[in-house]
């Protein structure tokens, strides 16, 4: 199995408008774990530029077990920096 890196997401790409928002502050890759989620379906490999409630909501469907967030960063001003993964951070 590739890692996440190597795969095509689905949601926004890399370059995506969505990353450019004056109210962009982060960027997740996860997998969706569950059905009926607002993200997508299970087996769904995703990437989304969030806003910092947007975020806060993404990490209260990780901890509801329905996405598995693999990759985060901090966005500011379109610049996407401290790129990691997630076993760096523990996620609340």
């Amino acid at each position: 199995m590739r890692d996440i890196s190597a795969r095509e997401l689905k949601g926004h790409n890399i370059l995506a408008v969505e990353r450019f928002r004056d109210h962009t502050r982060w960027m997740i890759e996860f997998s969706v774990l569950r059905p009926r989620t607002a993200y997508g379906d299970p087996g769904d490999e995703m990437r989304l530029f969030l806003t910092e409630d947007g975020y806060q909501a993404a990490l209260l469907s990780q901890k509801r077990r329905e996405i598995k967030i693999k990759r985060y960063a901090r966005v500011i001003e379109g610049h996407v920096l401290d790129f990691k993964p997630d076993k760096r951070r523990r996620h609340p």
